[in-house]
């Protein structure tokens, strides 16, 4: 018997999941060590910007020949 093959997932999508929880760590990991929730969200939002632009533009397999 077959299985179905998992949903097809847009590579845009793929990188704001991965750059959203990457910067929710970078948040957090920064109020744990003791920087101030502006400095923290400030950095977050500048590496989920950096994050998402690197995994949409370098992050998508492509197929072999």
């Amino acid at each position: 018997m077959h299985r179905p093959n998992p949903p097809s997932i847009d590579p845009g999508v793929m990188a704001f999941i991965w750059a959203l929880l990457l910067a929710v760590f970078i948040y957090f990991g920064l109020v744990a060590v003791g920087a101030s929730g502006a400095f923290s969200i400030v950095l977050a939002l500048l590496g989920f910007a950096a994050i998402w632009l690197f995994v949409r533009l370098r992050g998508e397999d492509h197929p072999r020949a």
